[in-house]
Parts: structure tokens; C-alpha cells; sequence
């Protein structure tokens, strides 16, 4: 079987291509970059993915140098997500999956990150601490479904690095150039630090740090935007961990490149005999590779009645039944 999964939940569009076996042929992607100063705009970002779905198709066909017709299953990005970047997604994926006459599933786009993670890092049973401009969550596998034992009480930590960045004036993405500046930071700044049981809360840093934007070294902010911020997953992670008796810890999301995050972690692994695994970077955010290798994962609940998919902006992890584990 060979899987053509497409991602489009917010400002990314790509197309993965995936045989059954789980080997990837091709993840070509184009990224919707807004203005300077500002965050995405959706209805923007949904007209980016629609300007530029049929060359990113036909990228991906090239780069696993296949036909559409090769292609047995059409996956997508049913959520949770962007609406109006979802409904570009989903009217795509039904005219390929017509085009071809091929069935499609749908795919829930966080569960596709652990997934593809699974099958990269090649780890068995981890607690996955996701991280992304979308979401912020402590997730493990328990009873028929991917179950959330923490997370953000408020905004994510992707969004937190790129309302500080915006403050700062600082580009989009805000944390590669935030992970730059922290590397330089010499003064801790004392920031709150909000733990609650299992979940974490980001909006008292934010307002605090847009304080202390006049006053402070920017590579000081950002060295104590990521000491604090880290430190609060880190122990929310390692309390799942120790909670659900679990011996491995998958770092997944786009915020999974940042170094200092990653270094944390496995220092919390190391002292507890944990194995430590990271998502490469090129699967690590959003990218039609993970909707693939889900959807082959998923493809018992693939359907070719189209006229009755819709898409869930609000699609929460633990809402799936996993009934391929």
C-alpha cells in the first residue's frame, strides 16, 4: 500500500508520500510565512495552501518518483487546526481521492506527530512531550487511546516564543532566533513559574517578559524565557513518566528542534534510566509525512463517502480511538 497523507492545519502544506512498510518516498511542503510583526492569518495562510497544493503534489509525486494513480489511500489533516486551512485541506484531499478513485481517511494531526515519531525514533511505548505553536501536551498511550496527562492551561509554548518574538520585534518563527539570543544570555531573570499538578500555564511569563522588554538584555530575557519554560515541561514530563511507570521519553513538535530543550530532557532521562528519543527536525513540525504514516496506520476508517467528512478544528488527542495499537 502506498499513502499520499496532506497537511494543512495552519501555516504548512505539505504532501507526504508512504509506503506500508513505513519507508517515506517524499515530504514536500511550502510554508506560509505572514508579514513581519504579525502571527498567521488564517483565511492568508488557507489561500497560501491553495495557491500552491498542486505544485506541492506534483513535487511529491516527482521526489518518489511514482504516479497518482500509484497511490492506494489519500489521508489528511482532519484537525484539530485552523478552519479555513483545514477546509483547503479537505476539499483537496477529496478531489485527489476522486481523481483517482482511491478511499480517504482522516487523521487526527496530533496523534500523527507521536506517530511518526514511533516509527523514526524507532521507541515502543514513550511518554510524548509535544510541543508546537498549536499545542503543548504530556501524552501517553493507555487503554485504546492516546490519553493527555498534562498540558498548557493557556497558550502553547510555540505560541508564547512567537508572541515575545512579535514583542520584541524579533522574525517569525520567534524560537530559532530566541534559541540564538539565549545562547548569549548571561543574567537568570526571575520569571513565574507555574506548575499546576500536571499542567502548565505560559500567560504570566508572557505579560511579565513584555515588562521587562526596556529594562533587560534581550539574550537575558531569552536565556530565562527558555531556562523557566523548559523546566516546567522537563518536570511534568518526568512526573508522567514516573506516574505511568514508562521508561522512554519522545520529544515531538516543532519546539523538539530547540537544543536546550532537547539537552534538558535527556539530562531528566539519563538520572532515571530513561531512553531519551527526539523527532528529526524534518518530521518534527508539520509536514505530510506523518499524515501519511498515520493514515496507513488508521486505514480501517478510510471511506468513500466524502459528503459526509468534515473537518473538527477542535479534534483533541484523546477523543481517538486507537485501534491500530
Amino acid at each position: 500500500m502506498i499513502c499520499l497523507g496532506i497537511e494543512g492545519t495552519a501555516h504548512t502544506f505539505g504532501i507526504g508520500i508512504l509506503s506500508e512498510d513505513g519507508k517515506v518516498l517524499a515530504n514536500a511542503k511550502k510554508v506560509y510565512s505572514p508579514q513581519e510583526g504579525f502571527g498567521i492569518k488564517p483565511v492568508e495562510a488557507a489561500e497560501h495552501h491553495k495557491k500552491f497544493s498542486e505544485d506541492v503534489l506534483n513535487e511529491a509525486l516527482e521526489r518518489a518518483k511514482i504516479k497518482l494513480s500509484d497511490v492506494d489511500l489519500i489521508a489528511f489533516s482532519q484537525g484539530p487546526g485552523l478552519p479555513p486551512c483545514l477546509s483547503v485541506t479537505l476539499k483537496k484531499a477529496i478531489e485527489i481521492a476522486k481523481r483517482i478513485k482511491k478511499p480517504i481517511v482522516g487523521v487526527n494531526h496530533c496523534i500523527a506527530h507521536l506517530e511518526i515519531g514511533r516509527l523514526i525514533c524507532k521507541c515502543s511505548d514513550p511518554v510524548m512531550l509535544y510541543v508546537s505553536g498549536g499545542n503543548t501536551q504530556v501524552i501517553a498511550f493507555s487503554e485504546g487511546k492516546y490519553r493527555v496527562f498534562g498540558e498548557t492551561l493557556d497558550i502553547t509554548i510555540g505560541n508564547l516564543l512567537d508572541c515575545f518574538a512579535r514583542a520584541a520585534n524579533l522574525p517569525f518563527p520567534g524560537g530559532p532566533k530566541i534559541e540564538e539570543l539565549a545562547k548569549r544570555g548571561t543574567k537568570y531573570i526571575q520569571l513565574p513559574y507555574r506548575v499546576k499538578g500536571m499542567d502548565v500555564s505560559f500567560t504570566g511569563i508572557l505579560t511579565l517578559l513584555e515588562k521587562k522588554l526596556k529594562e533587560n538584555k534581550i539574550e537575558d530575557l531569552c536565556y530565562s524565557l527558555q531556562e523557566t519554560t523548559f523546566a516546567m515541561l522537563v518536570e511534568v514530563s518526568e512526573r508522567a513518566i514516573a506516574h505511568l511507570r514508562k521508561n522512554e521519553l519522545l520529544l515531538t513538535g516543532g519546539v523538539a528542534a530547540n537544543k536546550r530543550l532537547q539537552e534538558m530532557c535527556e539530562v531528566m532521562c539519563r538520572e532515571r534510566g530513561a531512553g531519551f528519543y527526539v523527532v528529526p527536525h524534518e518530521y518534527a513540525g508539520d509536514c505530510g509525512a506523518n499524515i501519511a504514516w498515520t493514515g496507513i496506520l488508521a486505514k480501517n476508517n478510510s471511506t468513500r463517502n466524502f459528503g459526509k467528512i468534515k473537518i473538527k478544528p477542535k479534534w483533541r488527542t484523546d477523543d481517538v480511538s486507537v485501534d491500530w495499537r
